[in-house]
């Protein structure tokens, strides 16, 4: 009986770390789901106030924003905030981040809320391709397939006429490249911590702001500048939900869920402008999902069975 007792004692701890273990996951898939919708509706009142407003005004007031909600943990940063690795890719991090945020805003200005948050849905086909010349990373021919599938996908969305080569278009399609970008030097600048990557880009969108402000700057009612300044806090908590969510679920369960976003920029874009996306936009965007779910598919079937009995993707 003796023997018995430790072995059912181990077997109520192992249950019990392993229910510990899935109610973390799910609280992670919770707060990415929740961490996208965020994002989403601070996407929707953005497009809302560069209705209104200069887009550079809304970075600054944004930015101020998102210091606020950076403040408590910028006081235990202390001196490290200033100790970075890379310091050129760190410039070059901080540049992109500025222009995707910009150029978003300057392109929901003028196109709706869906159209541009396919072309961000692109992301990951950017990376996927851009990671084989900037990380060294081998991409097979199945990933390369859907890389150009997905590319096709971003030529349906945008129209091939001469719609094609409208400003607005440009500057989602530029914007989403800048977003990529910025994810591939996040995995170059992994020994950096997230709060002083996401302290320096607030900082260069504040500067930028302040720059393309100058002699456009408007008056704006105390209900403008709290809405410009929940910009950055919704923007901010939504960051932290996600890095936390990471933290507590496998990423290659996560990923897929930021394309609730676009589920996200469909409702809000009807609610609040009264905007649905027409069928090239939903084709185009069906195209670029689908690719992106298999690149994310691929490469953690890669990652995980790399030394198992499934082929290399190159295979």
């Amino acid at each position: 009986m003796g023997d018995k007792e430790p072995n059912q004692l181990g077997r109520i701890m192992n249950l019990r770390v392993s229910r510990t273990a899935g109610n973390a996951v799910l609280f992670g898939i919770l707060l990415m789901l929740l961490g996208d919708f965020l994002f989403s509706l601070n996407d929707a009142m953005g497009k809302w106030l560069v209705a209104s407003f200069a887009v550079g005004q809304v970075l600054v007031i944004r930015s101020l924003g998102s210091l606020l909600i950076l403040a408590p943990m910028l006081a235990k940063q202390g001196p490290r905030l200033f100790q970075v690795e890379r310091v050129p890719l760190q410039i070059l991090r901080v540049i992109l981040t500025t222009g995707d945020v910009a150029f978003f805003y300057a392109a929901v200005a003028y196109l709706p809320l869906a159209d541009v948050m396919t072309f961000y849905m692109a992301g990951p086909i950017y990376v996927a391709a851009l990671s084989h010349f900037f990380l060294g990373e081998t991409i097979g021919w199945r990933r390369w397939l859907a890389v150009i599938i997905g590319f096709i996908g971003v030529v349906i969305a945008l129209r091939p006429s001469t719609a094609m080569l409208s400003w607005p278009s440009i500057f989602g399609v530029i914007g989403s490249l800048s977003f990529a970008l910025t994810l591939i030097l996040g995995r170059r600048l992994r020994q950096t911590s997230d709060v002083t990557l996401v302290t320096w880009q607030t900082v260069g969108a504040l500067v930028t702001g302040l720059i393309l402000s100058i002699g456009d700057w408007r008056a704006a009612s105390a209900l403008d500048f709290a809405a410009m300044l929940a910009l950055g806090i919704v923007a901010g908590s939504a960051h932290m939900m996600i890095t936390r969510a990471l933290k507590l679920a496998p990423a290659s369960l996560l990923a897929p869920l930021q394309y609730s976003l676009l589920l996200w920029a469909i409702v809000l874009g009807y609610i609040f402008f009264g905007e649905l996306p027409d069928k090239q936009i939903l084709v185009g965007s069906v195209i670029i999902v689908l690719a992106g779910l298999f690149i994310f598919h691929r490469k953690n079937m890669v990652d995980v069975t790399s030394k198992s009995d499934v082929p290399p993707d190159g295979h």
